[in-house]
């Protein structure tokens, strides 16, 4: 036990209690029962989609989002279709360039170029837009989790976002299929392990209403499950970008393990850990109320949303609510920033909100600043947001929040602050500093 220099043990701070992720109150129906991971109703269209899908043997267009939620949803997609008798010929990907997304009109052209009958969407957040293909016949389902009430038209869509403890994308999707044949269980399994452990971390507790993992986590263990996140995460993250390398790898592994012999996925790690390394001690800046913790970047390879997770694991400050990196290396002209709730301030009562923190600090502009921000700005989750930006409409939001500028005293703050002086005030004149002080 550690002693203070009289001798008494030191008081060691208790840890913030942080609640399980799980902890979250569900929302229940009419007769109390809980709607997980989304309404049954939507549930059901969407396994009749992809039922219709595998039996049409039409083209069908798999469209995930690039990380290891959206790979993973993805993937199951795939092998559910492909169970359920659907030639592989009859199946394509489309996965969107590096600082695009899927509503961008190159996109659309060329996923409409594709021809495919029907469209998948899986964990790319959900925006009010166009249809995702030009072609009116094409029938497309959405799976999202993002917080979103609006969606691209002529989507049939199942978002689990208003449905705590929120599913991610992957373990919607295998909640989805899971029932649509009796091998699907099994083989999907380990790929909602690794979506799920990508979005929410490898300290989650697998509590209901989530499914009881353990069996696949004694068959696989979640050390592989957790190496895998990391090496389908490092190629996306890369400056080249190479989202086709982790898609092909998961499409065709049996385990997790399978990944870790990809020596294109190690490499990929080796460069993002290396990039992570050169950027992570860049010192924080904090908003006046000292809710922001902000820290600026410059890279070209994706590792601001990496950053801002361990930064927000480490900031212990009282009032401090949210951490952003701002990365002004990766886009040309753009900021790409990430934002997560600092540890210290999970579990608060109202709940921190990203999404809501950001659009309110744009609101305080008089000039239209949330508009021109653009629909890249503030997406994600309540818990893990962000956006890309034009680098002087993000310099403006950083003047807005007062980011590097003291704190304003008010009066209570000088009083409080008097009364220690007066208390901490020694009446002891030989001091140690005084005695070296003198001069021999």
């Amino acid at each position: 036990m550690k002693r203070a220099a009289n001798g008494k043990p030191k008081a060691v701070k208790p840890k913030p209690q942080v609640p399980d992720y799980t902890d979250a109150e569900p929302r229940r129906d009419d007769e109390g029962n809980t709607i997980w991971p989304a309404p049954a109703n939507d549930i059901d269209k969407a396994r009749a989609f992809l039922k219709e899908c595998a039996a049409s043997n039409q083209k069908v267009l798999i469209v995930p989002d690039k990380d290891a939620d959206g790979l993973s949803s993805g993937v199951m997609v795939y092998r559910t279709l492909t169970t359920l008798g659907l030639d592989q010929n009859k199946l394509d990907v489309h996965l969107h360039k590096r600082g695009a997304n899927i509503h961008h009109e190159e996109e659309r052209q060329e996923m409409t170029a594709k021809a495919p009958a029907y469209v998948i969407v899986l964990d790319q957040g959900s925006i009010k837009a166009p249809p995702i293909v030009d072609d009116p016949s094409a029938k497309t389902l959405l799976l999202d989790h993002h917080l979103s009430d609006v969606f691209p038209d002529r989507s049939e869509v199942v978002s689990a976002c208003h449905y705590p403890p929120v599913a991610t994308s992957s373990l919607l999707t295998y909640e989805i299929c899971k029932t649509l044949h009796d091998d699907l269980p099994d083989s999907l399994a380990y790929l909602a392990c690794i979506g799920t452990h990508g979005d929410l971390g490898n300290t989650l507790k697998w509590n209901p209403p989530f499914p009881d993992m353990t069996a696949t986590f004694k068959q696989y263990t979640k050390k592989s499950i957790n190496e895998a996140v990391s090496l389908l995460n490092a190629p996306r993250r890369t400056a080249k970008y190479d989202v086709i390398t982790a898609w092909n790898a998961l499409l065709e592994s049996k385990k997790p393990s399978d990944l870790v012999s990809n020596g294109r996925l190690q490499a990929a790690r080796s460069e993002i850990n290396e990039e992570v390394e050169r950027n992570t001690h860049t010192p924080p800046k904090f908003s006046q109320d000292g809710r922001i913790a902000v820290l600026k970047i410059n890279s070209r390879a994706q590792v601001h949303p990496v950053i801002a997770t361990r930064w927000a694991g480490y900031l212990n400050s009282r009032k401090l609510e949210i951490v952003m990196v701002a990365n002004y290396g990766y886009l040309d002209g753009m900021v790409n920033f990430s934002c997560r709730i600092a540890r210290i301030a999970r579990g608060r009562d109202p709940p921190v909100n990203i999404i809501e923190s950001l659009k309110a600090a744009a609101d305080l502009s008089t000039d239209g600043l949330k508009e021109r921000m653009g629909e890249s700005f503030a997406r994600g989750h309540k818990e893990a947001s962000g956006g890309i930006v034009p680098t002087e409409a993000f310099e403006e939001l950083m003047g807005l929040l007062k980011v590097g500028e003291k704190p304003e005293k008010n009066s209570d703050d000088e009083k409080a602050t008097k009364k220690v002086k007066t208390v901490e005030k020694s009446p002891q004149k030989n001091t140690l500093g005084n005695y070296f002080g003198k001069k021999t």
